[in-house]
């Protein structure tokens, strides 16, 4: 099998590891939660609400909250 940087393995993981009786779409959701952890960090939205508004940093949390946001419809998809 390839081996893949840390970020993208996250997303395999994520992908693969949901239980057998899950649909599918559930799978396709965990994978972009998983890649929105690795895009933008939680860590990221605690630095810019505690520390550090900067425009950049709202728009990386913007695209995370458009991530999640087809994750969960997604997830609601059965």
């Amino acid at each position: 099998m390839t081996e893949f940087s840390p970020q993208t393995q996250a997303v395999w993981d994520a992908a693969y590891n949901t239980p057998e009786d899950c649909p599918y779409e559930h799978d396709l959701a965990a994978a972009l939660r998983a890649a929105a952890d690795q895009v933008v960090p939680p860590a990221v939205i605690l630095e810019y609400y505690e520390r550090n508004e900067s425009p950049v940093l709202g728009k990386a949390i913007e695209v995370r909250n458009k991530l999640l946001a087809i994750a969960a419809e997604l997830a609601r998809s059965d």
